[in-house]
């Protein structure tokens, strides 16, 4: 990246934004060269004829970008002009073209093609295990819904196919549902399957566990998942399933009920970690509607977004441990000071 007047005059202001901080502290967390790695067999090569491909961490560095600040392809290529601390922390110097819209639409549909993003995920999953950030004793289990636009008026006249119609409570939903694994003690998510919203949640739960963990917790969807066949007879497991208010009900002692609502309140702030990741992908990301048709690339997006989300998590839990404030993304500084290796910043 090469540096213009502009840029060094830049560098040499005072104080640093916060989107600069959190930029800096991603460079940092982050394992850009093993991602690089994974892209790079099936990115285009540079020197071959014809219009010659942008350098491949710029394109990935956006990609990041567009997960973090919920960017669309457009809103994307108007944000690296805009904004300096984006174009640098892309590699893009005052002298380099900017990528257009179209050559990030590409890039996603590169990962797409390739399954590239549960490559992704996974690699950062690794990255994190090997810093002792994840994978240490039980899973928590859970799913959210993601809507999608139930109106036909559109080109086809009709809703996506690939979408169904589920009820939460006296509420109906249309769209997808992500059910994701999370560690009960990093709260990092390790485990993602993405299916139509009308799939009941305890039939996907055998794919979210990570085969090392001794408790499984969930809230009252999965009722009986210690009984069903993918785990019934695999390996000895404690199951922290919530009670439904229906069988509290039946409880006529007062003592022995309110025995029962204290054991259910413990459970609940043991099951509180998973809903982290999902406020942060509906609420900081903005992807509490499908962005696409398809259940392929809207399953592309949730694991661009939660591979996003790790990098973010880990930043925290090393704010945590370094200045001692509030838990963050459900670990304590107290946790965090109990690690035998501590990230690198």
């Amino acid at each position: 990246m090469q540096l213009t007047f502009g840029d060094a005059e830049y560098d040499g202001k005072r104080k640093r934004t916060r989107r600069e901080v959190f930029l800096a502290e991603m460079e940092q967390v982050v394992p850009w060269k093993k991602l690089l790695g994974l892209i790079e067999p099936h990115y285009p090569k540079s020197g071959q004829p014809g219009r010659q491909p942008y350098r491949l961490e710029t394109m990935l560095r956006i990609h990041f970008l567009q997960q973090w600040y919920a960017l669309s392809d457009p809103s994307a290529e108007e944000a690296l002009y805009d904004t300096v601390s984006m174009r640098r922390f892309a590699k893009i110097g005052g002298l380099d073209e900017v990528p257009d819209e179209t050559t990030i639409l590409n890039f996603r549909h590169l990962l797409e093609q390739h399954d590239l993003a549960r490559k992704l995920f996974n690699r950062v999953n690794a990255h994190l295990s090997r810093k002792g950030q994840s994978l240490r004793g039980g899973t928590i289990v859970d799913a959210t819904i993601i809507s999608a636009p139930s109106s036909t008026k559109n080109k086809d006249g009709e809703r996506d196919p690939e979408m169904r119609q589920t009820k939460k409570g006296n509420q109906y939903f249309f769209g997808m549902k992500a059910h994701i694994g999370v560690d009960d003690e990093s709260g990092l998510v390790h485990h993602v399957e993405c299916t139509a919203a009308n799939v009941a949640d305890i039939t996907q739960a055998h794919k979210l566990l990570h085969g090392k963990e001794d408790t499984v917790c969930g809230d009252s969807g999965y009722t009986g998942l210690e009984k069903r066949d993918e785990i019934k007879g695999k390996r000895k497991l404690r199951y922290l399933i919530a009670e439904k208010p229906s069988k509290l009900k039946q409880i006529k002692n007062k003592r022995e009920l309110k025995l029962a609502k204290r054991w259910e309140h413990t459970k609940a702030s043991l099951r509180a970690k998973v809903e982290h990741p999902f406020r942060v992908i509906k609420r900081q990301f903005g992807y509490a509607k499908v962005r696409y048709r398809g259940l392929v690339k809207n399953t592309a997006q949730v694991l661009n977004a939660l591979c996003a989300v790790e990098p973010v998590a880990e930043a925290e839990a090393v704010d945590a441990c370094r200045w001692e404030v509030v838990p963050v993304m459900g670990r304590t500084p107290r946790e965090c000071a109990g690690n035998s290796e501590k990230p690198k910043v």
